[in-house]
């Protein structure tokens, strides 16, 4: 007669079976990264990726990558399609996210230390100065752009900064533009709309040198990527400082816009910072 199976055998098998099933589901488990939703900045994070080896994206994409355009995801990586402002608040949810330095810096991070990764500097991604077609060469927009161009501004972003912001300013003047009638501008008011951090912040430095000529710089701040465009374009402001180039080609080719690059003025490099995870070896214990 066959001894009866304890219930004690029986447990033991039930535990290491889940136990089994726990690892397995771990390893299979996927690995979530919130990005930000615009098309360049969605581009740009997919590029640090893909510079990094755990995705490919499709070459033809270029710019205008999103993640429809992955070709390639052999860590099982999910991704969290967000506004870049609100990107730093879906840490909590997810694994990882990546951040615009100006977002990281409003929401308290330090990029040069907090993020895990951070993509090398780059002029295709320099933030510029940009007005409304036509405005460029105004004496108003010679005189901020020559204050914005300072060694006191770059000065600045250096200091306060330590490389989450980099000015790409080449060869920083007094501020001043030789070919601009400052006597004829005193008393006037230069309006730009600005990203609070590190935009505004910038222009404050601005503010100084146009207040040596009595020139008043009117900072007005937006905590979005649409309306400082669309306040240009409507002339309601004379400039706007928050944006890169292939954002602001995208933003007039989707909304008909005529907003123009004025000039180069820094860079913010785009960073991955840990959610759930605190280092990045987790994506690759994610196996195919």
């Amino acid at each position: 007669m066959k001894k009866p199976i304890s219930v004690l055998l029986i447990l033991t098998l039930i535990l290491s079976c889940a136990a089994i099933f726990s690892s397995c589901s771990s390893n299979s488990k996927e690995i979530t990264i919130a990005v930000p939703n615009d098309t360049t900045n969605e581009a740009r994070a997919l590029l640090l990726l893909e510079s990094l080896g755990y995705i490919e994206v499709d070459d033809k994409a270029g710019f205008e990558a999103t993640v429809r355009d992955i070709t390639s995801n052999p860590y099982k990586i999910k991704f969290v399609e967000v506004d870049a402002a609100q990107v730093p608040n879906k840490l909590a949810d997810v694994d990882y996210a990546i951040i615009n330095s100006n977002y990281a810096l409003a929401a308290g991070k330090n990029p040069t230390t907090d993020a895990l990764k951070i993509e090398s500097s780059s002029s295709d991604y320099g933030n510029i100065l940009a007005v409304k077609e036509g405005n460029e060469n105004t004496p108003k927009i010679l005189a901020l752009k020559a204050a914005l161009e300072s060694k006191a501004v770059a000065d600045f972003i250096k200091s306060h900064y330590n490389d989450s912001v980099i000015s790409v300013v080449d060869n920083p003047g007094d501020g001043y533009d030789p070919s601009v009638n400052y006597e004829e501008l005193k008393g006037s008011t230069i309006t730009v709309a600005a990203s609070p951090t590190p935009h505004a912040e910038i222009l404050e430095e601005a503010k100084k040198i146009l207040a040596e000529k009595e020139i008043t710089l009117d900072i007005r701040e937006f905590t979005d990527y649409v309306q400082p465009n669309n306040v240009v374009e409507s002339g309601d402001i004379d400039a706007n400082y928050f944006q890169h180039v292939p954002y602001l080609e995208d933003f007039n080719k989707e909304n008909g816009t005529h907003i123009v690059k004025v000039c180069f003025v820094h860079t913010e490099p785009m960073g991955i910072y840990g959610g759930k995870q605190t280092t990045l070896d987790a994506i690759k214990d994610i196996k195919d």
